[in-house]
């Protein structure tokens, strides 16, 4: 097998495990490993000089362009989150850990147990209104 498809396989192997291992990393390291595969096959002969054109190639679109791809994959923060905050807001929760004023116990919406804290004590079996949405915290209210 020539050196410019074992690249290429090389690419095509990081690319696809991009896939299962997050961070957006992987997918660059590919796109370097096919630039070099392009480059082996134009005119690139020495094994050195590909390993610098992987490595520099690699780092660069690491540094400069992953913020940029992430955010397509990852979305912007502000991107989407009235929606999701729809989702919660003014929902009806059942208080499935006592939650102190000033602390936090746990509630459950939509089948999943949620972080919670509240400006009144709660106690187990009470239900509370979601009220605001604080990361994976949600803010509720005595019903």
């Amino acid at each position: 097998m020539d050196s410019p498809t074992i690249w290429f396989l090389i690419g095509l192997g990081l690319v696809l495990a991009e896939f299962v291992v997050p961070g957006v990393i992987l997918v660059f390291l590919g796109v370097a490993a096919w630039i070099v595969a392009i480059l082996d096959w134009a005119f690139l002969d020495s094994f050195t000089g590909q390993l610098w054109v992987f490595g520099i190639v690699s780092v660069g679109l690491v540094v400069f362009a992953r913020k940029y791809v992430k955010a397509w994959f990852a979305g912007k923060e502000s991107a989407g989150a009235s929606d999701i905050d729809e989702e919660f807001l003014g929902k009806t929760v059942e208080v499935v850990k006592a939650i102190s004023v000033g602390g936090y116990g746990l509630v459950e919406l939509k089948g999943s147990h949620w972080k919670a804290t509240s400006e009144s004590d709660l106690n187990e079996g009470d239900y509370a209104e979601v009220v605001e949405r604080i990361g994976l915290t949600l803010k509720v209210i005595p019903r």
